[in-house]
């Protein structure tokens, strides 16, 4: 079995991690695990010490995204598991996701299933997520916010500019893999509901994956946020024209500047497109190099 490691972000987890980290020593004595405390005022410490886990401290919370960070570079593994602390991550399912990942993946996700989802809002969002991230990415997208996966941890530490302090980081690299042609599996998990109460705010950090996924298709893949924007006001100030020229049988300024927006708009794109394509092409040489 390849070497791998665990990353545990964690803030104000006591109780969950009283049940989780006997549970990963039992199955994984020789495997590093690294607990990320960001900023608890639990026992959280102590816990760790208790089952002789290797704790990293944050002085003060800076986010879930922020630990994996602290996490990440703590690692010297070939491999590395990013679980959450909160109970909804099975260590029994890890030998799952490792299964998957030896048959030549660089990335395997834990799929929740509609059942394990917290709420009936948070499904709708995901599955929304989901199909919007896969437009974007040319691939099927199964589960886009998990953050059970195992991951090449040099490919991983490739993005670690990119990813965000907050919630979204599953979604950031998520997106990365697939745009930089890295292979990514999903599979199917139960998540058990979570103990003690959620830090995630539906709308708040909803709108902030949102915002992280046109991000993202921007920086990878330009022509896929502009093209439809750009026919949208061909196609509405053709409509424009054409309401225009049989009612007053002219060419209005308003279908001029429709038109003319449509055009600049899918020229931003396409330079956008150029650009990107250049800086990753510098960034792959770069890694070449290292």
């Amino acid at each position: 079995m390849d070497a791998f490691s665990i990353i545990i972000p964690s803030k104000n987890e006591a109780n969950s991690l009283l049940q989780l980290l006997p549970k990963l020593v039992a199955l994984y004595p020789f495997v590093e695990i690294i607990v990320v405390d960001d900023g608890s005022i639990d026992l959280t410490i102590d816990i760790c010490n208790q089952n002789r886990i290797k704790v990293v401290s944050h002085p003060y919370s800076q986010g879930n995204g922020a630990a994996i960070k602290t996490g990440l570079r703590q690692v010297t593994t070939e491999y590395v598991i990013c679980m959450d602390a909160d109970g909804q991550h099975r260590p029994e399912d890890i030998s799952i996701l490792l299964e998957q990942l030896h048959k030549g993946y660089d990335m395997v996700v834990g799929a929740r299933s509609r059942r394990s989802q917290a709420s009936m809002q948070r499904s709708i969002a995901n599955r929304f997520y989901n199909r919007l991230a896969s437009w974007m990415v040319n691939h099927k997208i199964e589960d886009l916010t998990s953050g059970f996966r195992v991951i090449n941890t040099k490919k991983f530490k490739q993005f670690l500019y990119m990813l965000p302090n907050t919630f979204s980081y599953p979604t950031t690299i998520t997106m990365a893999f697939f745009r930089a042609g890295y292979s990514v599996a999903y599979v199917p998990i139960e998540a058990p509901p979570r103990i003690g109460k959620s830090h995630l705010s539906v709308w708040k950090d909803g709108l902030r994956f949102l915002l992280i996924i046109f991000k993202i298709g921007t920086l990878y893949s330009p022509l896929k946020i502009f093209t439809p924007i750009a026919v949208s006001l061909f196609v509405i100030g053709f409509a424009y024209y054409a309401e225009t020229y049989f009612m007053y049988g002219r060419f209005t300024n308003m279908s001029a500047l429709l038109f003319t927006s449509g055009l600049l708009t899918f020229l931003m794109g396409l330079v956008s497109e150029q650009i990107t394509s250049l800086c990753y092409l510098m960034s792959d040489k770069q890694n070449n190099k290292d």
